[in-house]
């Protein structure tokens, strides 16, 4: 399906409030084989609009693979799934998540290359977060044998985006030069390993000063996020770097232009700016992209520079991407079982911590990938969601449907 018409069933009961500390016999007892827990988003807003409740399991239609999860991807796309700020999402309730891994259960009729008991990886147009999906079986994937469930959801979507913004829009070669925001985030990290399966790239990381120690053998050079990085880049290469991958959309649009060598690359992904508290109104999401659209086509032509956007997402599942996207995985997974590339897992969740995972990542607290844990259970000192105060707090007074009058801005996912 697109992004547009998902339609989720109404949710009112079974929803589990926020002592989320259950004994585990007791839920072992009470499994109807038909249901599942899976993580709700009831509306769009703050992070108390996430409940895990029990749905019912969907079955796989034609084409289709039914995956019972063990691990899914949290990604900062995710963040602005929850805020309603992407282009058209679809009616909440909604389960959201667009990665997974786990085993095959059942096969759709007609659908073809996988069996049950197959452990795979695979991309879901939202509804991952549960212990259940089904999944168009393009988006499916065999994961190797030396690969761990965990590893599989920190793989799909951000070393496919790498891959694809590095080799396919950025056309990488032997002795160029990149420069990456976020360097200590999952899309950060899978560039950097990209980066280093290519003789004599250098990688110029920017990141929070708090994760310096954490990524500097990742990167050739690392700048701290709020210093004047061009300086520092100009110093090390003053002709400049060959490509720029930059997730932040906005306000660094014209130091990333600036730096760009001539036939250089500035590829624009994600949107990590776009989510509140972050940049607080829509009002200043409004200036951020002002400043995109200051970019001068005619000064492209003179200047001989690229400028392009890059979204995974809309590639896969409103694009037909699926099977170009199957040959960058083959390549990912010959270069995985070569060692070269590796996910890096900064901590895994429970479903029920789902909250407190979102605000790491919205306080960019993570090196590498988050990951939701299916089979985890809830850290008791999590469990009375410490989170309610810090992210949601603030937004929480509005009036329920108040978004829906704010304007949205269009913006590369």
């Amino acid at each position: 399906g697109s992004f547009d018409g998902i339609e989720q069933e109404e949710e009112t009961e079974h929803m589990i409030e926020n002592n989320f500390v259950v004994e585990a016999e007791n839920v072992a007892s009470s499994i109807d084989p038909k249901e599942m827990r899976a993580v709700i988003l009831a509306g769009f807003g703050g992070l108390n609009k996430l409940r895990v409740t029990k749905k019912t399991m969907p079955e796989p239609q034609h084409g289709e693979v039914k995956i019972r999860v063990k691990a899914c991807g949290l990604n900062f796309v995710d963040l602005m799934v929850r805020q309603g700020n992407i282009d058209s999402p679809p009616k909440p309730p909604l389960i959201p998540g667009f990665e997974c891994s786990g085993i095959v259960e059942s096969i759709g009729e007609n659908t073809h290359g996988f069996e049950i008991g197959d452990r795979v990886m695979a991309f879901v147009c939202y509804n991952a977060w549960a212990e259940v999906v089904c999944t168009p079986v393009d988006y499916v994937y065999k994961m190797p044998d030396k690969m761990s469930f965990q590893e599989a959801a920190a793989f799909s979507l951000n070393y496919v985006a790498a891959y694809m913004m590095l080799f396919e829009v950025a056309n990488l070669r032997e002795g160029m030069s990149v420069l990456v925001h976020s360097a200590g985030g999952s899309v950060g990290q899978a560039v950097a390993q990209l980066c280093s399966s290519v003789p004599n790239v250098t990688v110029f990381g920017i990141a929070s000063c708090s994760k310096h120690v954490a990524i500097r053998d990742s990167v050739t050079h690392i700048f701290d996020r709020n210093a004047d990085y061009v300086q520092e880049v100009k110093k090390i290469s003053p002709e400049g770097v060959d490509i720029v991958l930059d997730c932040l959309s906005g306000e660094h649009t014209g130091k990333g232009l600036a730096l760009l060598k001539p036939l250089g690359a500035y590829v624009l992904y994600g949107a990590s700016n776009m989510v509140t508290g972050e940049t607080k109104s829509f009002f200043s999401i409004a200036k951020s992209w002002w400043q995109v659209e200051k970019v001068n086509p005619f000064k492209l032509y003179e200047e001989n520079k690229v400028m392009a956007g890059f979204s995974l997402l809309n590639l896969l599942f409103k694009q037909g991407g699926g099977v170009r996207v199957k040959t960058v995985m083959d390549k990912l997974l010959s270069l995985y079982n070569q060692g070269r590339i590796k996910p890096v897992v900064d901590s895994l969740w429970a479903l029920e911590e789902v909250k407190e995972a979102m605000q790491r990542i919205h306080d960019r607290g993570n090196v590498g990938k988050l990951i939701l844990d299916i089979e985890k259970s809830p850290t008791p000192l999590m469990a009375n969601d410490s989170t309610e105060t810090s992210e949601a707090g603030e937004e929480e007074e509005d009036p329920e449907g108040d978004n829906d009058n704010k304007e949205r801005m269009p913006f590369i996912q």
